[in-house]
């Protein structure tokens, strides 16, 4: 496995649609694999394609060892309600934090890594960390739904996505 460089704003790969994954095969499993020990050793919650320079459909998530990683590859959401409103920040924008609104709940349809489909349904937490890295995989910044910045040294206790 790999530790793969964070791609910060600007770059214009974090701002296109990514592309749908096709193929199910070793590259596909090396590219998570190296996802999720660069989403670890920068301290994630959750990694997208995009930032670390790939324009693919794949999203990881893990917000703690009870749910285990999450791997999305051409996810979905296809149903989502509720509102919560919280503090988030992106491994692409190092020290920016801001409050950003979203579903309280979703229901998602992805492909696992070996190209089986399942569904998931999230809430609280998991759905926000799984929202922001679909974002991700569609060109939408976080920074675009921010409803007020924060500073880092008021967040005491918050997690960086």
């Amino acid at each position: 496995m790999a530790n793969l460089p964070i791609v910060h704003h600007p770059a214009d790969i974090l701002e296109v649609k990514c592309d749908q994954v096709f193929e199910f095969n070793r590259e596909l499993h090396e590219l998570l694999d190296d996802m999720y020990e660069t989403m670890i050793s920068e301290d994630g919650v959750g990694l997208a394609a995009p930032q670390v320079g790939i324009s693919s459909q794949v999203a990881i998530v893990e917000i703690d060892d009870e749910e285990g990683l999450i791997e999305l590859i051409n996810p979905k959401i296809i149903s989502q309600s509720g509102e919560q409103t919280d503090v988030e920040g992106c491994l692409s924008f190092p020290g920016l934090y801001g409050t950003v609104s979203r579903s309280y709940t979703v229901i998602i349809k992805a492909q696992d890594r070996y190209g089986e489909e399942f569904k998931l349904k999230a809430n609280d937490f998991l759905a926000r960390a799984i929202q922001h890295e679909l974002d991700h995989l569609n060109g939408v910044l976080f920074t675009s739904k921010v409803i007020k910045y924060v500073n880092e040294e008021d967040l005491e206790g918050s997690e960086d996505k």
